[in-house]
């Protein structure tokens, strides 16, 4: 997730990925398991820290994610990586970042050498995952990477070789499965509240301005998002699904539409809606688009009740509304910080030696199913999975 910084050495690096000419042109006329208990040796508060080091310090990083670790028991900023040093700088100041602690994407594999990081965190346009992950790895260090996982199966796949072979962690962040009031919809629908399942219609959208956001042009470039609304959150539609029903997709449909006289939809898709069928019989019905206003939500439809959360995957807000022949209740629950739970994880799996709960095989179960739903999309043919 690039950031508008001006520096020269940014401009450099998104030109070296195609990104200048592409905004040239748009210019012109992106089952779940409980938290685990707190660990005893955690109960130390002398107890140190895992360092994470942030790669790519874009507008997600520095305004949702990197605020998160204040509230994180086991998890600390301790390196940043960006092509913009005097954002770096001043971000490493905010955050008590020993200045030589700072790293360019050219000098980043001298992080082997550092014992005060212990977890790369990848926050860069999808595209590059793969390449700092296996960098990561190399350099002895466990990884959290941004989702989607990868824009190939076969660049996750190396992902979770390279750090299968170097012995460390790799944790795809999916932060809705660390937030409370998803956990809560996965927990009701387990108890079987809302009786047999039958549908889910999970639907979300945003209208991507690059011309007027800078910082949002990588979006629209094939070679760094690898798709358009499908990759970048349609994923979330994809993932909610399959975490809602338990079940992994055994065939899908799909249809497109984009406007291929819009510039921003040159290179990728704007508008996909697709259908995931699942071994119990349950029916998804899930879109994305890049040309509706922001929408996220879900409901989930049993022969009992039906689930409704809007918005769904939300920063800070979620409303949940559970229906029956009764009439509707709104449910109540405290909002909870989905990134320091999701940070703290990462850190205890790596603490306990514990496999994550998002680990680099649930990345990838997405991406093959994102590329079937293309194939889907692009034939008009149901593929099977």
């Amino acid at each position: 997730m690039l950031s508008s910084s001006t520096t020269e050495s940014r401009r450099q690096f998104l030109r070296q990925a195609g990104l200048t000419a592409a905004v040239a042109t748009v210019a012109g006329p992106a089952a779940a398991l409980p938290f685990s208990e707190p660990l005893a040796a955690m109960q130390n508060e002398n107890q140190r820290k895992l360092g994470f080091a942030i790669v790519g310090l874009g507008k997600f990083a520095t305004q949702q994610m990197m605020p998160a670790f204040k509230d994180c028991k086991h998890a600390n900023i301790t390196a940043l990586v960006s092509g913009s040093p005097d954002k770096a700088k001043k971000l490493a100041a905010e955050y008590g970042v020993d200045p030589k602690n700072i790293y360019n994407y050219q000098n980043f594999d001298s992080i082997k050498d550092n014992p005060a990081v212990d977890v790369v965190y990848i926050v860069l346009p999808p595209s590059m995952h793969m390449e700092y992950t296996l960098r990561a790895a190399k350099a002895g260090k466990h990884v959290l990477t941004e989702k989607p996982m990868a824009t190939s199966v076969e660049d996750c796949q190396k992902m979770i070789d390279a750090c299968n072979k170097a012995g460390k962690k790799l944790m795809v962040a999916y932060r809705a499965q660390f937030e409370p009031f998803n956990l809560d919809a996965i927990s009701r629908i387990k108890k079987g509240e809302l009786g047999k399942l039958r549908q889910i219609t999970a639907d979300h959208g945003r209208i991507v301005k690059p011309t007027e956001e800078p910082a949002e042009a990588w979006r629209v470039v094939k070679k760094l998002a690898g798709g358009g609304s499908l990759m970048d959150i349609g994923v979330y539609s994809l993932n909610a699904a399959r975490y809602l029903t338990g079940e992994e997709p055994t065939e899908v449909t799909a249809q497109e539409f984009s406007d291929k006289s819009d510039p921003r939809f040159k290179e990728v898709e704007d508008t996909i809606h697709f259908t995931l069928r699942f071994p119990s019989g349950v029916l998804a019905s899930c879109t994305s688009s890049y040309s509706i206003q922001e929408v996220k939500r879900y409901r989930v439809f049993g022969d009992k009740a039906f689930l409704d959360l809007d918005p769904a995957t939300d920063y800070y807000e979620h409303n949940m509304t559970i229906g029956t022949k009764e009439g509707d209740m709104k449910v109540s629950l405290k909002e909870g910080n989905q990134f320091a739970a999701e940070l703290d994880h990462m850190a205890e799996c790596v603490l306990e030696n514990k496999t994550p709960k998002t680990p680099g095989e649930e990345g990838l179960k997405d991406i093959r199913i994102i590329m079937a739903i293309y194939e889907a999309a692009r034939t008009g043919k149901k593929v099977k999975l």
